[in-house]
């Protein structure tokens, strides 16, 4: 008889990415809904409804049109870094030369590149407790350590100096992977706390990784500022898939010191070669006066989103501790809506509002263990209409 297919031990630590199982769970469900007169409204993917406009599109028809598919240098295109760097300028005043731009496959590939240049085995990185689940994949498959920090509303949900200062262990620890505005909780670190922590951690000798995928997507001016203001050492992962509207191209970058560009680049020549070609030359024109000026509209709709789905939730039972400042989640307290349809948690209350009211949202298991049971997380990346049908939905089941 064939041996059993060995699997490694690293394969069977990953957990599953609950909300894409969440997500299959409600698109079984919603085909047997979209028959009926009341189809699934999905809130449950941070994915905007909005996709590339149309001057980017036309770059990617003509990028193909013109032959311009073959491999480009594994640091990305020198016009898209270009374009990148001069994008920090204008909208953030930031100087941050090309030079330490690297072009990636998603924000994924920046993390797991990043990653893999900075953690040794059994190094531990701090994070906090919520935050997105597969960012602690990517320090796993470094063979790190991920290690949750629990925050409070107090703390926007939020690491602050005097937490990492707690749980930072001598020789063990490597650094801190942050993420501002935060999924699942669209808030974002205060600056004068983010300077406190990567003091703290320079002073350490350690690395400040702060994933900033949602920067273009704030709504508050105090909370506006990338990381790289700080300090030139913090390394900055960002994506075109957000604020962009560009999440299947699968395009982002990370900003390093330069001593990190060589190590980053020989990692991406092995591991990914190059970002796609088609997405590059399509994403120059995200930087276009009219795309800008596209994106922006775009923001607005977003921050218009958000300031109707916060109170209508409230209004219905549902508690939001800190009002998001930017991204497109709401992290609400579900123990009311618990407690009113007898459902343990909010992975239980989960599939209860997908059968009863098809209605989609993602429960707080995915995201970490302090307190995510009474957490569901919304998107208000859907339409407004969408917005106003699913919070009228919950509203009649839960009254």
């Amino acid at each position: 008889m064939d041996q059993p297919l060995r699997i490694s031990s690293r394969a069977r630590r990953v957990e599953p990415f609950y909300v894409l199982e969440m997500a299959k769970a409600a698109a079984q469900i919603g085909q047997c809904a979209a028959a009926s007169e009341r189809p699934m409204v999905y809130l449950n993917i941070g994915e905007p409804d909005f996709t590339a406009p149309p001057r980017v599109q036309q770059a990617a028809e003509r990028a193909i049109r013109d032959g311009r598919t073959q491999y480009t240098p594994a640091l990305g295109l020198a016009p898209l870094r270009e374009r990148i760097s001069a994008w920090y300028r204008t909208r953030f005043h930031l100087d941050v030369p090309a030079s330490r731009i690297v072009v990636t496959a998603g924000a994924s590939a920046a993390l797991q590149l990043a990653c893999l240049a900075l953690i040794e085995a059994g190094d531990e990185i701090l994070m906090p407790d919520p935050c997105y689940p597969c960012n602690r994949q990517f320090v796993n498959a470094a063979d790190g350590r991920a290690v949750l920090v629990p925050t409070t509303a107090k703390q926007r949900f939020q690491l602050s100096a005097e937490t990492v200062a707690q749980n930072w262990k001598p020789g063990v620890t490597r650094g801190v992977l942050l993420a501002s505005p935060s999924n699942p909780t669209g808030t974002s670190i205060h600056p004068d706390e983010l300077r406190r922590i990567q003091a703290l951690v320079a002073e350490r000798g350690g690395v400040t990784i702060v994933d900033e995928i949602y920067l273009g997507l704030g709504y508050d001016p105090l909370f506006g500022h990338s990381a790289l203001a700080i300090d030139d050492s913090v390394i900055s992962i960002n994506s075109f898939s957000k604020y962009f509207s560009m999440t299947g191209w699968r395009l982002g970058w990370l900003v390093v010191p330069e001593i990190l560009v060589p190590i980053i680049e020989r990692l991406a020549q092995n591991l990914f070669i190059c970002a796609s070609t088609v997405a590059q030359h399509a994403a120059l024109a995200c930087f276009d006066a009219e795309s800008i000026a596209e994106y922006e509209r775009r923001r607005h709709a977003f921050q218009a989103r958000r300031d109707y789905l916060v109170p209508a939730l409230e209004s219905i039972g549902f508690t939001v501790p800190v009002l998001p400042d930017g991204a497109f989640y709401v992290w609400a307290d579900c123990t009311k809506a618990c407690n009113k349809l007898g459902v343990a948690d909010s992975w239980e209350l989960a599939f209860a509002l997908m059968h009863q009211s098809h209605v989609a949202v993602t429960p707080g298991r995915d995201f970490g263990q302090a307190q995510t049971a009474q957490f569901i997380r919304l998107s208000s990346a859907s339409a407004m209409e969408q917005l106003k049908l699913a919070v009228d939905r919950l509203g009649k089941l839960l009254a």
